[in-house]
């Protein structure tokens, strides 16, 4: 059986990660533009209708990118994530209350683009309360990145997000600084906007800022101990050493852990240290369908080599799984290749596996 390789899945996570954070910038953009036009600002440079195609223009595309964001974030498969999950809020078994979050905010903006589509028939008066929803949708959406996102205690989203605030807060004060209304008002208002900004600071730092926040935000089980990357078993000496460059055997010694997510996808890991040849540590990552012979049917795989008495590491991915005897290849920073097979004989009850190992540059 030939495999799918693993950086298919790795690609789907990135393009999901990406495609959520620059939805989050243009829906922020958006919103600083559209508020800053309610304040009837122009300049002869700068007419009025400039400032509302911009603003028009940034909501069709964050919303082209949070169809991408859904898009593949479903077929990821990596968390247990359906299509519906994207638009009927807090029923997702990953995080529901904050993918709940992101599906409101993405059913705001369709309701957003419908109603512009159909504002002739719906009246001015009509289209404007509802275009409201644009300002409710950003901080929803701002919160679900926060609360469901991989990212969330890095210092570069933790930047995104301030970022973000900084620049709609600022829109806010703006346009009450040239609004209708006694000062009082304004100032009002401004304490309002200032308010909001700390609380949202107060949540994160309480909440996804923390370690842990990944299994109180409903993480499942499976998943906490999981890793999307496979990554060596050992992190051995860094000394120069003469790597495999011709054909050796060996014969490995490790363990088989497997865990079955929400939607029935089977991980499979294998660990392992190798005896004999070039030595070192090996990890195979698996996932798939389950199989009739208890096996698993492989849609992604993973591949780290270390070879004993170096920091070189071999990654790939598995090429052909007939029963026991697994075909890999690998290969390293510096661009050498090795093909790799696996004789394996697994012990049900107590997840030791012994076995075979065969090598040969490719």
């Amino acid at each position: 059986m030939i495999l799918a390789a693993a950086s298919n899945a790795k690609t789907f996570w990135y393009v999901t990660r990406g495609t959520g954070v620059v939805a989050l910038l243009l829906l922020t953009a958006s919103l600083a533009v559209g508020i800053l036009t309610t304040s009837r600002w122009r300049s002869a440079r700068w007419p009025r209708f400039a400032s509302a195609g911009l603003h028009r223009n940034l909501t069709l595309l964050a919303v082209a990118f949070v169809a991408v964001h859904v898009v593949t974030t479903v077929a990821d498969g990596y968390a247990p994530i359906e299509l519906k999950d994207a638009v009927i809020p807090f029923v997702s078994a990953y995080r529901p209350l904050w993918l709940g979050l992101g599906a409101i905010a993405f059913d705001l903006l369709l309701a957003l683009i419908i109603t512009s589509v159909l504002r002739m028939r719906l009246g001015y008066r009509l289209w404007r309360g509802l275009h409201w929803l644009a300002y409710v949708s950003w901080p929803v959406a701002l919160t679900h990145a926060f609360g469901t996102g991989s990212d969330a205690r890095t210092g570069w989203l933790t930047a995104v997000g301030l970022a973000s605030l900084a620049l709609v807060a600022g829109a806010v004060l703006v346009r009450l600084a040239f609004a209708e209304g006694t000062p009082p008002r304004r100032l009002a208002g401004a304490g309002a906007a200032v308010a909001a900004v700390l609380a949202l600071l107060v949540w994160y730092q309480g909440g996804p800022a923390q370690t842990g926040w990944a299994k109180r935000a409903g993480t499942p089980s499976n998943l906490l101990a999981s890793r999307r990357a496979p990554v060596p078993v050992a992190a051995p000496r860094r000394v120069t050493v003469a790597l495999p460059r011709g054909p050796f055997t060996a014969s490995l010694r490790g363990e088989l852990r497997q865990s079955t997510n929400m939607n029935g996808l089977v991980s499979v890991v294998i660990t392992g240290r190798l005896h004999g040849g070039p030595g070192g540590s090996i990890r195979i990552d698996l996932r798939g369908q389950p199989a009739e012979d208890e096996g698993v049917a492989m849609t992604a795989s993973g591949v780290s080599f270390v070879p004993a008495g170096t920091a070189t590491v071999y990654t790939g991915s598995v090429t052909s799984l007939a029963g026991r005897q697994v075909e890999t290849r690998v290969k390293s920073e510096a661009g050498q290749q090795l093909d790799i097979s696996f004789a394996l004989n697994i012990d049900p009850a107590s997840g030791a596996v012994r076995g075979s190992v065969s090598g040969q540059p490719a």
